[in-house]
């Protein structure tokens, strides 16, 4: 069973379709959870707290988390084995085919661009945040660390807003493809829902992209004007 999962055509969707999901329901609870950082501080800090604070709410963060990084190495995986499978043709210059859109014939390098920005990221959050946290925990220290504060003094540097506005366009980019390839793996890929999918996706990839990217437009605006 395991074998024909990963082997087939049918099985490579269904994983690809199923830490896909995973992956935008990780990206949602951050969107959503991360918004508050401008709104209201307070409740930012409150919730970082509680995920690091309960383990219940940490052992399903990590289940998320952990299915998405099986989805980027899969997704890198089978990309290699595409490559490989080309031969010489992989380097052929072709023009896009007709009615194939770019987000589709890019996927690798949105997702080396994404996995580039993901290590940044959690270096400057989830190693100086909640790492920090639990290691205090294991050692029996009661470490709470400022989130808002930390949020703020990153995007202080232009750069770093520019740079995290390029990750999340690059992320939109690999969404609004993703997703409406995952719903069209599982059956709901005919000229009735085709169309419709992909303004699901569309709508779905813009709204969590939209809450994240509003954050470092924040603190650019607010850097500029002050």
């Amino acid at each position: 069973m395991a074998v024909f999962i990963i082997n087939s055509s049918i099985g490579r969707k269904l994983i690809m379709s199923i830490t896909g999901a995973a992956l935008v329901l990780f990206l949602t609870f951050h969107s959503i959870m991360n918004i508050f950082v401008i709104i209201s501080p307070e409740v930012y800090d409150a919730i970082c707290h509680f995920l690091g604070a309960n383990w219940y709410a940490l052992v399903a963060t990590m289940g998320l988390a952990f299915l998405m990084v099986v989805h980027i190495l899969y997704a890198f995986w089978l990309s290699l084995q595409n490559k490989i499978a080309r031969g010489k043709d992989a380097y052929a210059i072709n023009k896009r085919p007709k009615g194939v859109e770019w987000a589709s014939q890019n996927m690798l390098v949105l997702g080396i661009i994404i996995l580039g920005f993901l290590g940044l990221h959690l270096y400057n959050f989830w190693y100086k945040m909640q790492l920090t946290e639990l290691i205090g925990k294991i050692n029996g220290e009661e470490i709470s660390v400022a989130g808002a504060v930390l949020v703020e003094g990153l995007f202080k540097s232009p750069v770093y807003c520019l740079l995290y506005i390029v990750w999340l366009v690059a992320l939109w980019f690999h969404l609004t493809h993703g997703v409406w390839s995952a719903l069209q793996s599982i059956g709901l890929s005919n000229n009735t829902w085709l169309p419709r999918i992909k303004v699901i996706s569309n709508i779905v990839s813009t709204f969590v992209i939209g809450l994240f990217i509003l954050i470092p437009i924040y603190y650019l605006i607010v850097n500029l004007i002050l």
